[in-house]
This record gives C-alpha cells, sequence and structure tokens, in this order.
C-alpha cells in the first residue's frame, strides 16, 4: 500500500506542479501540440516497456474513452471552461473528483468518501472559490467528469494490459486522434523553442511518468483510495506557485492545503486486503464486464 501511495502522490504532485509548464503552450494549436506531446510520451513509455501487450476488442472501448474524455477532451476542456470561470471556480468544482471516484468505486468504503468529502472542502478553501458567467459551470462540471473518467475506464483493463501497457496505448490513440482531428481544427504550426521545451517536459515527465505511477496507483489502491491523492494537484499547484513567486501564501490557502492532507488521511486508512475481498465478493460492474478478461 506504502508504494501505492508514494506513487499516486508523486503523480498528483507532477501534475499540479505541471500548470506553469502548461502556460507556456498558451496559443499553441491544442489538439496536434497535444498530439506530439502524447506521440513523444509513448515513445518513452515503449522504451521502458519494451513489449507492449496487445489489446482484445473489449478493451478497445475503455482505452478510447480515456482518450476522449480524461486526455484530449479534458485538455480542451479545461481550456474552454477558464474562458467562463475564474481559475479558482474550476479548481473548485473538479474538487468534486475524489468524491465521485468514491461513490463510483465498487469499494465505497466510508473512510474513502469521508476523506474524498474533506478532500474536497481542502480544494475549495485552498481555491479561493472563484466565479462563473455563461457556460462556465457546466463547461467545469464536464472537467471534473474527465477526470474521474480518466481513472474509471482504466480500472478494468489495466489488470490485463499492465500499468505500462495502458499508459502506452492510450498515448499512442490520443497521437492518433489528436492528428487527425487537430489537422482540420487548429492545424500544425512548428513549435518555438520555448513552446517544444515545454512540450518535451509534458510528454517525459507529466505523461509517460505521471501516467504510468497514476495507473500503478489506482492498481494498488483502487479507485475510491487513489481518488483522495487528486486533491494535492491544487496543493502541488499552490507550492510552486508561491516558489515561483507568483501568489502570496495566505492563511487561507494554508488551512485549505491541510485539510486536503488530513482528507487523504482519512480515505487512506483502512486495510487494502479487506477492500480486495469485498472486490471478489462483488458482482461485476457494467464497465468491469467489458474490460476484465
Amino acid at each position: 500500500m506504502k508504494l501505492g501511495v508514494a506513487a499516486g502522490a508523486t503523480a498528483a504532485t507532477i501534475v499540479g506542479a505541471s500548470v506553469p509548464v502548461t502556460g507556456m503552450l498558451e496559443g499553441y494549436p491544442l489538439l496536434t501540440g497535444q498530439a506530439m506531446r502524447y506521440l513523444l510520451g509513448a515513445a518513452v513509455l515503449l522504451l521502458v516497456a519494451r513489449r507492449l501487450p496487445m489489446p482484445s476488442w473489449r478493451d478497445i472501448p475503455p482505452l478510447l474513452g480515456v482518450v476522449a474524455t480524461g486526455m484530449l477532451g479534458f485538455n480542451a476542456v479545461l481550456i474552454a471552461a477558464q474562458q467562463y470561470a475564474e481559475p479558482g471556480f474550476v479548481a473548485a468544482v473538479m474538487g468534486g473528483a475524489p468524491i465521485a471516484l468514491a461513490l463510483l468505486s465498487r469499494q465505497r468504503t466510508t473512510s474513502a468518501v469521508v476523506g474524498a468529502v474533506v478532500v474536497a472542502a481542502g480544494i475549495v478553501l485552498l481555491s479561493g472559490g472563484g466565479t462563473w458567467h455563461g457556460p462556465g459551470l457546466v463547461l467545469a462540471l464536464l472537467t471534473m467528469a474527465g477526470e474521474v473518467c480518466f481513472t474509471l475506464f482504466a480500472v478494468g483493463v489495466v489488470r490485463r494490459l499492465g500499468v505500462l501497457g495502458v499508459a502506452t496505448w492510450t498515448c499512442l490513440l490520443a497521437a492518433l486522434i489528436g492528428a487527425v482531428v487537430g489537422t482540420f481544427i487548429g492545424g500544425w504550426q512548428m513549435p518555438d523553442a520555448r513552446q517544444a521545451s515545454a512540450l518535451a517536459l509534458l510528454a517525459v515527465v507529466v505523461t509517460a511518468l505521471a501516467f504510468g505511477l497514476w495507473y500503478f496507483a489506482v492498481n494498488r489502491l483502487g479507485s475510491d483510495r487513489a481518488g483522495v491523492l487528486i486533491g494535492l494537484m491544487p496543493v502541488s499547484g499552490l507550492v510552486t506557485s508561491v516558489l515561483l513567486g507568483a501568489q502570496p501564501l495566505t492563511l487561507v490557502s494554508a488551512a485549505g492545503a491541510a485539510t486536503v492532507a488530513l482528507g487523504c488521511v482519512i480515505g487512506l486508512r483502512g486495510d487494502p486486503r479487506a477492500s480486495d475481498a469485498k472486490r471478489r465478493e462483488l458482482p461485476l460492474t457494467t464497465q468491469e464486464k467489458l474490460t476484465t478478461p
């Protein structure tokens, strides 16, 4: 369990700290930029994995679900949401992702649900809430849904293809779909040195490393327990912003970070072996019937 917690916490920290790097791509074509990022990330994962397990036909729908909702779709909706809502509002709504993961999980342990609620409260406190107009609320909710789907769609298929297999195949599919759709929407553009370095960093660290670590955590902890670690993303973003001098550390934000940490401790309590036993006793969900061999 300790390895799973460490992997999930590291992945969430990496993603949260990458926000300034993502900002370096402002104005760059979204889909083709993501295609290049995921292709490079897949190349790195292939070097690590060496051999790639072939997915069966039942694995294709959940893999496409991860790509469409949790990767390409998530990035597109996140950018659109921030045009109609303050970043704090989008972050606050995304704070509901741990709760959704805890409630949709087959385990649904009390500690995971309570911990997710505390984490969500900490994220709201940390982000400061914020306001929205027009379709801002809907877009923020879609962003949260994308965050949830990135984990849920992979729960079953990761058991057959493995952590590296799922991470690699989703990157390959995202690169292909992003390249095709991006050719007609946004087009291609040669990145400058700043944009190229941002794409490389996102591909190697945020994609290849963080994706692998996150799916390892989900496989070890379950989606409900791993979900509470999502709260570390805004905490990591806060720490990075403070270190870069982009924002001051206030008492409220510090209290929010402490609340998130408390929620993680609560959510990760319990015996994972008991959850495994409970998982074996429960009938498969529709999603898991599709993804479990």
